[in-house]
């Protein structure tokens, strides 16, 4: 029978992994990473978030291991992290639906300049903004169609937007206009009101949203990251803002986390920043997916989200 190792989190939330998986998954055996008479066997599993500096050794002995993150960038930029274990993404319906929430919330707060009436309240300032125009004339771009940036990109154009999405190779997505490669992403932007990022953290994305990069959108554009922080050259950014290129971000990853108190995006009056919470599952509806991913193992399936560490992902 499977064992499941739990390291995500640290020692003090594995009473809440342990009763999750209890209700999830109740034949599946969880031990805690952190009990001394855990050992691991070359047979286990293990559930990581950030794993501490003196973990990497062991866990190049596991089956697999699954992260209870989207991205993994984290682990494989670790010198020792151990490219050779299977290495599984968190995903599941829940983990999809509240992004696809998130970035419409994002996106009609955009649209209706709703930052502006935030302010107004909090200086107790009744003035009127009204925005005359819907998200059936606004055009939404996504960059990165994978499991998650689908599920968005095709939530977004129920909703009654104009969508398109870019990726690196071909893809259908219903409904969704897709560009593919690097010689289509001009045009892509060009055609953007609004950019959601959701790309993954690869060397060819970090550092990717410059300036230059923003010019490409139509001026007074919108831009929604919820890929990494590490996407976004903040200073760049906060010039597209004072400049009117863009005219504003709703941030739910920045780089580091949690922001700097001394950051300027935290008082830009064209900036929404949240703390990276736009789609994590409940502890429940992980372990449903770790479980449902461990069963494929077992059985010798291919899981949808197993990372290829070569590409990142």
């Amino acid at each position: 029978m499977a064992r499941l190792i739990i390291s995500a989190d640290g020692p003090e939330k594995f009473a809440v992994w342990k009763e999750a998986f209890a209700k999830a998954a109740p034949d599946l055996t969880v031990c805690s990473w952190y009990a001394p008479e855990t050992h691991l066997l070359p047979s286990d599993y293990v559930l990581v978030w950030k794993p501490e500096a003196d973990h990497y050794a062991a866990l190049a002995q596991a089956k697999a291991i699954l992260c209870t993150g989207a991205g993994v960038d984290h682990l494989l930029q670790h010198p020792h992290f151990p490219v050779h274990v299977p290495l599984v993404r968190m995903g599941g319906e829940q983990t999809a639906h509240l992004m696809a929430d998130y970035v419409t919330w994002a996106a009609i707060g955009l649209l209706r300049d709703a930052r502006t009436w935030a302010i107004q309240q909090n200086q107790h300032q009744w003035v009127y903004n009204g925005i005359a125009r819907t998200s059936a004339e606004i055009r939404i771009g996504v960059m990165g169609l994978g499991h998650l940036g689908a599920h968005v990109a095709t939530h977004l154009a129920r909703v009654g937007f104009q969508v398109a999405g870019w990726k690196r190779s071909a893809a259908s997505v219903p409904n969704v206009q897709v560009y593919v490669g690097q010689e289509a992403l001009p045009e892509f932007l060009a055609t953007t009101d609004i950019l959601v990022n959701l790309l993954p953290s690869t060397p060819q994305t970090r550092g990717l949203v410059t300036y230059d990069f923003l010019k490409n959108l139509p001026r007074g554009a919108g831009f929604i990251n919820v890929g990494r922080g590490e996407h976004v050259v903040q200073a760049d950014l906060v010039q597209a803002l004072d400049t009117g290129l863009l005219c504003g971000a709703v941030l739910d990853v920045v780089t580091p986390e949690p922001l700097p108190e001394q950051s300027p995006l935290w008082g830009h009056p064209r900036v929404t920043v949240t703390p990276h919470v736009a789609s994590e599952a409940s502890a429940y509806k992980q372990a449903e997916y770790v479980a449902q991913a461990i069963g494929q193992l077992e059985r010798g399936e291919t899981p949808a989200l197993l990372c290829n560490p070569h590409t990142g992902y």
